[in-house]
């Protein structure tokens, strides 16, 4: 199977909720590589701002974000200079992501060619 897994939750939310998404969505991340599936993982919209949390050994989701880093394909450019998390995306190694020409934006990563392309794409 190929899987990508969109990370849409806001860390700054404050709630359990967002904390309960990207920790769902990294363990169906890592459970996907278990299996042998082709799997991706991208950070959208407020979602752009979890590599920074993430990235902190404090973190509770820090160790199955680092056991599935290798699958962690960015995050969306134009998404991340809205959210303000450019320079943590960058300062966390991740590429910024633009194969999506939106106008008026420096470019988004490209849900819509997951899709295209028959991957099962799960959005948290």
């Amino acid at each position: 199977m190929k899987l990508a897994i969109i990370i849409l939750s806001d860390p700054k939310s404050g709630s359990e909720e967002a904390l309960g998404r990207v920790f769902n969505a990294l363990a169906t991340a890592h459970a996907g590589l278990q299996a042998g599936d082709e799997v991706e993982v991208v950070f959208n919209g407020a979602g752009t701002r979890w590599p920074a949390e993430l990235t902190k050994v404090s973190h509770p989701a820090n160790g199955v974000y680092n056991a599935v880093r290798e699958v962690v394909k960015g995050a969306s450019c134009g998404c991340a200079a809205v959210f303000g998390a450019t320079k943590d995306v960058e300062a966390c190694g991740l590429p910024l992501l633009k194969s999506n020409a939106l106008p008026g934006t420096p470019g988004l990563s490209d849900i819509h060619g997951y899709l295209a392309a028959g991957w099962q794409t799960l959005v948290f």
